[in-house]
Formats: structure tokens, C-alpha cells, sequence
């Protein structure tokens, strides 16, 4: 891969302690996201699971991210490497099921769905569509961090093991 332990390091809790900004910064915007509309009423953040559920993975994965990152450099508080593969598998996983969800949202709100009767909403509530596509670009910007992530535990975890030796294949055949 081209890095030593050191720099893997660095990168890594580089990348941690980066993601905690974003996963504030779309929390905070989509819990103030609201815009009223006479002719349609109030439309905000309350209004949409799909938002409380990106709200909550982002709120989990920063305190995580903050975790992981001063377990990096405190010894002893997580010495496993494993526990930072399975672990940033999972977040990665709830950040692509949460940026589904926002990207649902945003789907139906510019286009609507005819078959159920819905019509597009982002013509009457322009601020709050705009708001909901920024958040989309931070926690798609957040995800790639945990994607990262996910790939630089794997390499710790793996690469403490030997790959398969052609000796060893023509012993197990042998036996």
C-alpha cells in the first residue's frame, strides 16, 4: 500500500477526526431545516423518519468516530484490530442505509410519486429541498470517510496474516 505504520496511522485518525465536523454540520442542518408555505403549511425536520434516522446514525458515527480516533493514540483503551474492522464495517453499512434514506427524500420531493397521488414539493418549499441536497453531500462526503476507514482496518487486520505459500497447498494435496 505504500505506507508505513506511522502514516497508516496518521490517516487514519485523520480521517476520524474529520468525519466529526461533517456528521455536525448534517445534523445541525437537518434539524433546523424547516420553511413555511401558505398555501401548504409547515414543512420540517419532525416531518420525516427517514431524516430522524440519518440524524441519529450521524450523531452515532461522529461519537464513534471521536472514540476510535483517541483510541487510537491512548494504549490500552482498544488494542484489537478487529474491534476496528467489524466496527467500521457496521458504520459504513448505516451510512449507506441513511444516505438512502435522505436520497429517497429528496427523489420523492423533486419528483414526487404519481401512482400514490404525490406531487413534487421542492417548487413550493425550494430552501428546505436545498438544504436537505447539502446535507446529501456531507453525509455522501461522510460515508466515503467510513469507506476509507473500512478499507484501512481490513488492511491492519489482514495484513497481519501470511498469504497461502505454494508449499503449504502441495502439503494439504499430500495429505
Amino acid at each position: 500500500m505504500g505506507f508505513d505504520a506511522s502514516h497508516l496511522k496518521a490517516l487514519d485518525c485523520t480521517l476520524r477526526l474529520f468525519v466529526i465536523p461533517l456528521s455536525i454540520a448534517s445534523i445541525w442542518l437537518s434539524v433546523t431545516n424547516q420553511q413555511n408555505n401558505i398555501s401548504y403549511g409547515k414543512l420540517e425536520f419532525t416531518n420525516f423518519t427517514g431524516l430522524k434516522y440519518m440524524v441519529g446514525i450521524s450523531a452515532a458515527s461522529g461519537g464513534y468516530a471521536l472514540f476510535t480516533a483517541i483510541a487510537l493514540w491512548v494504549r490500552g483503551l482498544v488494542t484489537k484490530a478487529w474491534f476496528f474492522f467489524v466496527s467500521d464495517q457496521l458504520v459504513a453499512y448505516l451510512m449507506v442505509t441513511s444516505l438512502a434514506a435522505i436520497w429517497e427524500i429528496l427523489y420523492l420531493a423533486y419528483n414526487g410519486d404519481q401512482m400514490v397521488s404525490w406531487s413534487e414539493a421542492c417548487t413550493s418549499f425550494g430552501k428546505f429541498c436545498s438544504r436537505l441536497k447539502l446535507v446529501l453531500v456531507l453525509h455522501a462526503i461522510t460515508l466515503c470517510c467510513f469507506l476509507a476507514l473500512a478499507v484501512i482496518s481490513a488492511y491492519r487486520v489482514f495484513s497481519r496474516f501470511q498469504p497461502p505459500s505454494k508449499d503449504n497447498e502441495e502439503e494439504k494435496e499430500m495429505h
